[in-house]
């Protein structure tokens, strides 16, 4: 998820990348709870062709003129505040219903009762939005439960993909969501402009069995970046210019001190399948389609990171399996080198500017393992949540909630836009000199991402209260964007069938123990032997058949 709120305190951005990671991890690959090993390739449920009537028509609208445009995919940015304010829905959406929604969130729950956040944006709606908010780390328990008994299913609900269950097209969408279709295919979207705004690729993931069934929250293509500590670099006359696996792993062991408490890196991995360009399916230059643990980047990554354990440069929390302090680690400065989602940058300014004024984080420009001139980065999907209408006689009632979702979409430099992000002025923010939102207290106890979850705008960087920054990250996403490439299957929904649900989970503890020294490369052969003989040639033939009908 790209979150562009400056006020999402409380939301651990890794441990929500890390998730939607093992899901676009786990296509291809079989993870769940249960194996069979004669399975036959039948249609992925929900697949197909996307008739082009069927997706909503983008019609793009701005309301402030970005500083950055967009250019290679990236975010547009905006580095002032806008001259003035418009408001994009002049009319009232909401009748007065009330409306039960349930959505996650990585932070602290806040109160409901008597909290000026929710009442302010209830009151621009004009309906109130009645959240459930359930704490995100137990969310795809409380989906799973829900959606087994439609009755209790809110009437708004933000479903992630990888809570998704495998069946989710086929047996839960027609007989409990509403078709949006008939609302938002074609040019019928003009009737919500902001919806409008959304860009096609995230209208695309939205769309199962050739219909419309959620609004998408839109994503930037680029979900994991390696970032460096920019003022502790500066300091020790270290250069971040690497060109290939090997001279990045030759600075990791330049700037390694442990003498000093100081590692180079937290765990590598992601950074090394970033690099080596390793992809969940790709087709070989016979044209035979390879999953991503029989291509030599795979095992090439592995093999890299091996070298960077035994290397001795990873801190040895992240050695020990300590994932949920590496955020903590790299900003205090006992790492300086992390894997995170490029909107942990922002989020790691303003946790860290007040008290350290120097402190700065930088992303590595993109590399390739072997020094290649032009490195393959894959993009990742366009959006990866969804908030689904629960199916309702009265359309009329589908209607209000679209008009809902289109004020929440509105995007920077709107009323809207700037109440959902920062809440009341003078109650949860004041202004700078500069014009930039200052949170207050209240809002810490009031403002978590709610709203966000069910509609939301694209995707840009509007955080001008950090200074540099903005131009910083445009000027970054356009250079790396020229290297961005679609995946094979790139915006389709694909979920596998239960009997290969299985197959990945070897290779997700080899992915721990060849680079710890704990097993040798040599297991990759036995696990691929294994894999393919427990159903993954039948998992190719799957896939196979989605390529071809595709």
């Amino acid at each position: 998820m790209s979150s562009n709120n400056s006020f999402d305190r409380g939301m651990n951005r890794r441990s929500f990348l890390t998730a939607v990671g093992l899901s676009s991890t786990a296509v291809g690959l079989g993870l769940g709870t249960t194996g069979c090993s004669g399975a036959t390739s039948v249609p992925a449920d929900g697949a197909g062709e996307i008739s082009d009537s069927v997706l909503p028509r983008y019609v793009p609208v701005t309301y402030a003129e970005p500083d950055f445009p967009s250019q290679n995919e990236s975010p547009p940015g905006y580095a002032k505040a806008p001259e003035q304010l418009v408001q994009s829905v002049t009319q009232t959406p909401g009748t007065g219903r009330t409306i039960n929604a349930m959505t996650p969130l990585w932070g602290t729950i806040p109160r409901t009762d008597g909290n000026k956040y929710f009442e302010a944006v209830n009151e621009m709606l004009g309906s109130e939005i009645r959240f459930q908010i359930v704490d995100a780390y137990t969310y795809g328990d409380k989906i799973s439960t829900v959606l087994a008994s439609p009755d209790d299913v809110p009437d708004w609900v933000q479903i992630l993909d990888y809570m998704q269950p495998p069946t989710f097209a086929s047996d839960v969408l027609p007989h409990v969501f509403e078709d949006l279709s008939p609302y938002l295919s074609g040019n019928a979207v003009r009737e919500y402009p902001n919806l409008a705004n959304i860009p096609t690729d995230a209208w695309r993931m939205a769309v199962w069995n050739n219909k419309i069934y959620a609004i998408p929250k839109p994503s930037a293509p680029i979900s994991n970046v390696i970032f460096y500590r920019g003022d502790l670099f500066a300091e020790m006359g270290v250069d971040p210019a690497v060109r290939s696996g090997e001279e990045f792993l030759d600075l990791l062991k330049e700037i390694n001190n442990p003498g000093n408490n100081q590692w180079a890196i937290e765990d590598p991995w992601d950074g090394a399948t970033l690099f080596h360009s390793v992809t969940n399916w790709r087709l070989d230059e016979n044209g035979k389609l390879l999953n991503r643990v029989e291509t030599p980047e795979y095992r090439a990554a592995l093999e890299w990171a091996a070298r960077a354990y035994e290397a001795g440069v990873v801190h040895p929390d992240a050695v020990a399996g300590n994932k949920e302090g590496a955020k903590t680690r790299f900003q205090s400065g006992q790492s300086l080198v992390m894997i995170d989602g490029p909107g942990g940058w922002a989020e790691a300014l303003r946790d860290n500017l007040a008290a350290n004024p120097s402190y700065s984080q930088r992303p590595f420009n993109f590399f390739s393992a072997d020094g290649a001139a032009d490195p393959v980065y894959w993009k990742g999907n366009a959006a990866g949540m969804y908030s689904f209408v629960k199916q309702a006689d009265d359309k009329e009632k589908v209607k209000e909630i679209l008009r809902l979702a289109n004020a929440m979409a509105a995007p920077f430099g709107t009323t809207e836009f700037q109440l959902i992000r920062f809440g009341v002025e003078g109650v949860h923010y004041t202004l700078d000199a500069d014009g930039a939102p200052v949170p207050t207290e209240r809002a810490a106890r009031e403002l978590q991402p709610t709203y966000q979850f069910l509609a939301d705008a694209p995707a840009a960087e509007f955080q001008y209260q950090y200074p540099g920054y903005v131009e910083a990250y445009c000027e970054w996403a356009i250079a790396n964007g020229t290297y961005l490439q679609e995946p094979l299957f790139y915006g389709m929904h694909i979920s596998e069938p239960m009997e290969y649900a299985s197959l990945g989970q070897p290779f997700e503890d080899l992915q721990a123990d060849i680079p710890r020294g704990r097993r040798s490369i040599n297991d990759l052969d036995a696990a691929i032997d294994q894999w393919r003989a427990s159903g993954g040639d039948q998992l190719r033939a799957f896939y196979q058949d989605i390529l071809d009908r595709g």
